[in-house]
């Protein structure tokens, strides 16, 4: 299987993608990040000492997913149509999900958009919990989903 990031002499490339044609093209990925009781606790009650961790949160996710471009070096720069995110509360674990769905009429997918907001979003919540809780994780970034493009859809 060829890769299509490596060009004949196998030198990194960016996909030229001026041929394919333009389709409604929505992802969907997820993270988990797992926090202490007590970091739980200050982000659920709004006591944080950074400010609103979830509001903060959702806002690194969004500038996350419409800066991809400049992180990852393949990947196009997109007209994104729509970035949206969801945090839920996971109290059991403690912790939260963070989802981030991107959307565009494009020639490329949205997949690493998605997917880099989700990171994003999840370090924003390290960086202003780091104070109280330095164990934390961050797990299971994933692509819950996919639409639009050659390549089909993907539904985890």
């Amino acid at each position: 299987m060829n890769l299509t990031h490596l060009d004949e002499n196998d030198k990194p490339k960016m996909v030229d993608v001026s041929d394919k044609e333009n389709t409604t093209r929505i992802a969907i990925a997820s993270g988990i990040i797992v926090v202490t009781p007590e970091a739980y606790e200050a982000v659920v009650n709004n006591s944080a000492k950074k400010g609103p961790v979830l509001q903060t949160a959702v806002i690194a996710a969004i500038s996350g997913t419409k800066e991809t471009s400049r992180l990852i070096p393949m990947c196009h720069p997109l007209m994104l149509t729509s970035v949206k995110t969801d945090i839920e509360e996971l109290p059991d674990i403690p912790g939260f999900k963070l989802t981030v769905t991107a959307k565009l009429t494009g020639k490329t997918g949205v997949e690493m958009e998605a997917l880099t907001g989700v990171s994003i979003g999840l370090l924003t919540i390290y960086d202003m919990l780091k104070a109280i809780d330095k164990g934390m994780i961050i797990k299971n970034i994933q692509l819950e989903s996919k639409s639009g493009g050659k390549s089909g859809d993907f539904r985890r």
